[in-house]
């Protein structure tokens, strides 16, 4: 998805979200899209969601209020559901931000995806899989802003060989999909066709901003740069190396 024109509709659920993270939260919407409806959902009454209250006037986003009837029962996945049904009839939005952790919001996005809107999740990791691949793409709220002071960066030397392994296999299979006959692959299709397999791929997970650069530094492709004529473009194009 390269487009950064999406009218889009982000329903957060306050329960599952820390509030803490809001800013980066919006500045990775802010990506893909504008932000056109912004409502956030909760029992407003409840002291845990307090802090909230000046995040939300700081960032224009409406409170919804969902008050929980039933002990146990979070209703406030109801009041997403409900007001993400009617904005999708309304067709005043080319997307949908789900921002939270919880599974419940899988047929949601299915559904979305099914009426042709771009889905977008956004949760911390602990996100259950069914939700994550129910989106086009999900983002992990831990690789937003800047890491904390006692939390290293990730890079490609703190992965696991498991773990890198199953990243290469990944390229490899999204090259496998966009290959011309010579066996390269445009820089651009693999990662849009790697979305497609894993909607949760981020670059940003093993410390690096762009797809170019970690892909140079596995070390496991062979890599060709072709300038565009009468400009000073390149193109990247990638293939599976011999092994």
């Amino acid at each position: 998805m390269e487009r950064t024109d999406l009218r889009i509709a982000v329903l957060i659920d306050a329960d599952n979200v820390p509030y803490k993270n809001i800013s980066g939260i919006l500045e990775e919407i802010a990506q893909y899209g504008s932000p056109n409806i912004k409502r956030i959902y909760g029992d407003w009454a409840k002291p845990n969601l307090k802090n909230w209250e000046q995040i939300m006037l700081e960032n224009a986003i409406t409170p919804i209020q969902q008050y929980r009837y039933t002990v146990g029962k979070n209703a406030t996945d109801s009041a997403m559901i409900i007001d993400a049904m009617d904005i999708l009839y309304q067709n005043n939005v080319d997307g949908f931000c789900l921002v939270s952790s919880d599974s419940d919001f899988t047929r949601l996005a299915t559904r979305l995806r099914e009426a042709g809107k771009w889905v977008l999740g956004i949760g911390e990791q602990k996100t259950p899989k069914p939700f994550i691949v129910a989106c086009n793409k999900f983002v992990y709220i831990e690789i937003l802003g800047e890491p904390e002071n006692d939390t290293p960066k990730r890079t490609l030397k703190t992965v696991a060989g498991k773990e890198l392994n199953n990243l290469t296999k990944l390229i490899k299979q999204a090259i496998e999909y966009t290959a011309d006959d010579s066996g390269y692959a445009f820089l651009a299709d693999v990662g849009n066709t790697v979305l497609k397999i894993k909607p949760d791929f981020d670059t940003r997970t093993y410390g690096y901003q762009k797809l170019s650069s970690l892909i140079k530094d596995l070390n496991r492709f062979d890599i060709d740069e072709r300038r565009i004529p009468n400009s000073n473009i390149r193109h990247v194009y990638i293939k599976s190396r011999d092994e």
